[in-house]
């Protein structure tokens, strides 16, 4: 990984999808805080604990990718992303479906909410085809042309309303890279230490280690982890692909 683009520690790479029960959610925090850098937190337990469970990961001393994938008309987007900013959350996603003028307003919101708080401005990725999604998911919903060139459509529109990162499967990793130019994160759901083994609801999977190859900036893993029975070394494990 080029050290112009990229110089954290092991920890900040990995992001853990914290996919779990709400009452299994503090409990997993403390497990894994040692080990992980950044925690997801996504619609179902957002909805279920609210602005709750951010602040646990925070007592823990981490790091939050808050996950809601906000898709909406420009000012209301705006407006979820300021209260996002107001939780000091380290990073938020938008649909880049959601078009050029929602993306560009989500993220001068941002910038403009941190500046009156005087912190960081939260990372913004525009995520573009779920990994669920295949090609006649698409065309079911009334979009032409492969899933690679949808990818590649809205990784360009979002680098052009400003945001800071893409998020997509790790199969489009080099299309995105090409789209969004060298400067945009990647972060890449979907991936499975064992292509082998049951992919879930995911249907565009790839390896920690392949990922991480093709230019990867961050992983974001939930169930490999959260349903082993040694999750630590699972985590170390997935960590090696950055080395």
């Amino acid at each position: 990984m080029s050290k112009r683009r990229w110089d954290k520690v092991p920890e900040d790479r990995l992001i853990l999808a914290l996919d779990v029960e709400p009452e299994d959610a503090r409990d997993s925090i403390r497990e894994l805080a040692p080990h992980i850098g950044i925690f997801k937190i996504g619609g179902r337990l957002f909805t279920a604990l609210g602005p709750q469970v951010v602040e646990w990961v925070h007592e823990a001393g981490r790091k939050v990718f808050l996950d809601l994938k906000f898709h909406d008309i420009p000012a209301t987007t705006a407006g979820s992303v300021r209260y996002a900013a107001r939780l000091k959350v380290w990073g938020l996603t938008v649909h880049a479906s959601g078009g050029f003028a929602m993306m560009k307003e989500a993220q001068a919101a941002a910038r403009e909410e941190a500046r009156k708080l005087g912190t960081s401005k939260p990372i913004i990725f525009g995520v573009t085809v779920l990994t669920s999604f295949s090609k006649s998911d698409l065309s079911s919903v009334g979009v032409s042309g492969s899933t690679e060139s949808q990818v590649r459509r809205l990784a360009a529109l979002a680098r052009k309303a400003g945001l800071d990162g893409i998020v997509a499967s790790g199969q489009e990793i080099g299309t995105v890279r090409k789209a969004a130019g060298p400067r945009m994160l990647i972060g890449v759901p979907g991936i499975r230490p064992d292509e082998g083994k049951k992919k879930d609801d995911q249907k565009r999977i790839m390896t920690p280690e392949k990922a991480a190859a093709l230019g990867a900036d961050y992983l974001i893993v939930g169930r490999p982890i959260l349903e082993a029975h040694d999750r630590v070394r699972i985590i170390s494990n997935i960590k090696r692909a950055f080395r």
